[in-house]
């Protein structure tokens, strides 16, 4: 007898409804999780950051906009039945890639594309997301079931691999490893591990992992049924216990969940991969049977908590557009800010065309004068509707480490504002030029949005969402992260907590 008959139609609508329902919805169990560790959380900047996430959640949920600025690579894990038949004429790649197409230019939902080809020289924005990466496997049945997840640049520029000695320890590797990885993957988040098969294997593990539900809650309350199991619990608790905290600022909760997936290797290796997932995980599963295209059900409202992020009332008022170097020496390390005026923005491609005009003696393009001014790192969301611009949270830093003391020197820069640490070299430069790096919650752009009223291009277009943009912005929230000093938050936070942890025992369970 003949399998039931896959519409081409039906799975291209699929993914592309997944893509939108996963920009907008966390899910459940991550939303319950990050709950249990807001009520928990002692550290006041933590706990800040993991309201500001939470309160971002619900409105991206009755918004439906983007969780974050950052909508991701797509990666698309198929398990088709081998008793299925399509009715189509493309291969699966393209009828993927037409759901991440259609799902991407949603008129009432734009979601940033972020995908660029080819990786070496051009690096030219493709424009609609395209190509996912898919993983295949034929499998027993007669149904094909499908996980889609968008996986953030911050996120997945963390992940990690070893070859350990198979005596070695996967404990200390992980120990050793997430210090190193830095607040750029937006915690707290979960950890996906792979270990065995080869070294491609391990990396899809981890990978893969991170689309299992969050159950640590769950497995903390009626103990591990095996020694994967209590090597789960183990890792969740001492990584915890560093204390690195929510945005790397210091805190009880860096992790909510710890996944690992096995396979068998060979007796003389033992490869490890670990993968971080964001403040942002985005990812949903559905099955099709030849009945028709699926529909997601969203989380009911009632399953976030009832968290309302609002600025605290000691929080320092800023004018952007009167911004001195006497202004910036009163600011301290995670002291909260409210910016208002107006700040540039520039990523990666645009730090390296100013820097190169800068190097060659050439003046900036019209417009950019960074004399006594912010720089925002940020790659917004296209407006629709009524908005002055979409999601907007910050990118990782530390890639424009390089281009720093350039900047501060040439330009007369003074604020720097992006999300997770700085590097030793950007620091020195601040701490030289007496200037400041702020931090916006990575997983709060669309609250960060809201502050923005109005934006405009006004250098390299051609670079679409990594162009130059001027925002005017009014109460925007931001926290001391490098101070003129150079007192790095990212360094002090940590050490703090992770020292409360130690010494006074405060337990890092949720259960």
């Amino acid at each position: 007898m003949a399998g039931p008959l896959i519409r081409e139609a039906d799975f291209v609508q699929s993914v592309a409804d997944a893509l939108q329902f996963i920009s907008y919805y966390h899910p459940a169990d991550y939303i319950e999780h990050l709950g249990r560790a807001y009520e928990r959380e002692q550290s006041p900047a933590a706990k800040d950051a993991i309201a500001q996430i939470l309160t971002n959640s619900r409105m991206c949920a009755e918004g439906r906009r983007p969780i974050c600025q950052d909508t991701g690579i797509v990666n698309v894990f198929v398990k088709a039945g081998m008793g299925i038949r399509w009715d189509t004429d493309r291969g699966l790649q393209q009828m993927v890639d037409e759901g991440v197409r259609r799902g991407y230019a949603d008129p009432d939902n734009r979601l940033r594309p972020s995908i660029v080809a080819d990786p070496l020289f051009a690096r030219k924005n493709t424009g609609d997301n395209t190509p996912a990466v898919i993983h295949v496997e034929l499998v027993p049945g007669t149904t094909v079931e499908v996980t889609v997840a968008a996986k953030g640049g911050g996120s997945e520029n963390k992940a990690m691999f070893t070859m350990l000695n198979p005596s070695d320890s996967i404990v200390d590797w992980v120990l050793a490893t997430v210090p190193k990885m830095g607040a750029g993957w937006c915690p707290p988040g979960m950890l996906g591990i792979g270990v065995g098969g080869t070294a491609d294997k391990a990396m899809v593990m981890a990978k893969e992992a991170l689309m299992e539900p969050i159950d640590m809650h769950e497995l903390l309350e009626r103990g591990p049924a095996n020694k994967l199991e209590e090597l789960r619990i183990e890792l969740y608790e001492k990584v915890n216990a560093l204390g690195i905290g929510a945005q790397g600022l210091g805190g009880l909760t860096t992790v909510l969940d710890i996944k690992i997936l096995t396979f068998p290797t060979h007796a003389a290796s033992k490869p490890v991969a670990m993968i971080p997932n964001c403040a942002a995980t985005r990812h949903a599963h559905f099955v099709l049977d030849g009945s028709g295209p699926v529909a997601l059900d969203p989380p009911p409202l009632e399953a976030w908590p009832k968290v309302h992020w609002k600025p605290a009332a000691d929080a320092r008022r800023v004018n952007l557009d009167a911004l001195t170097h006497e202004e910036v020496k009163l600011w301290n390390p995670g002291q909260t800010l409210l910016l208002s005026g107006k700040m540039l923005t520039g990523r990666d491609a645009a730090h390296k065309r100013l820097a190169e005009l800068l190097n060659a003696g050439k003046s900036l393009p019209p417009g950019v004068d960074l004399k006594n001014r912010a720089i925002y790192y940020v790659g917004p969301v296209v407006a629709v509707r009524d908005e002055a611009v979409g999601p907007a949270g910050p990118t990782t830093a530390t890639r424009m480490d390089k281009f720093t003391d350039l900047l501060l020197e040439k330009t007369g820069l003074l604020v720097m504002i992006g999300k997770a640490e700085r590097g030793p070299v950007a620091i020195e430069a601040i701490r030289k030029h007496e200037a400041a790096y702020l931090i916006a919650i990575g997983g709060a752009a669309y609250l960060v949005s809201k502050a923005i009223r109005s934006a405009r291009v006004i250098a390299f277009e051609d670079l679409g969402m990594e162009a130059i943009y001027e925002f005017d912005v009014k109460d925007m929230p931001v926290t001391v992260a490098v101070d003129s000093r150079g007192e790095s938050v990212h360094q002090t936070g940590p050490a703090i907590w992770g020292d409360k942890i130690k010494k006074l025992k405060i337990p890092v369970r949720v259960a």
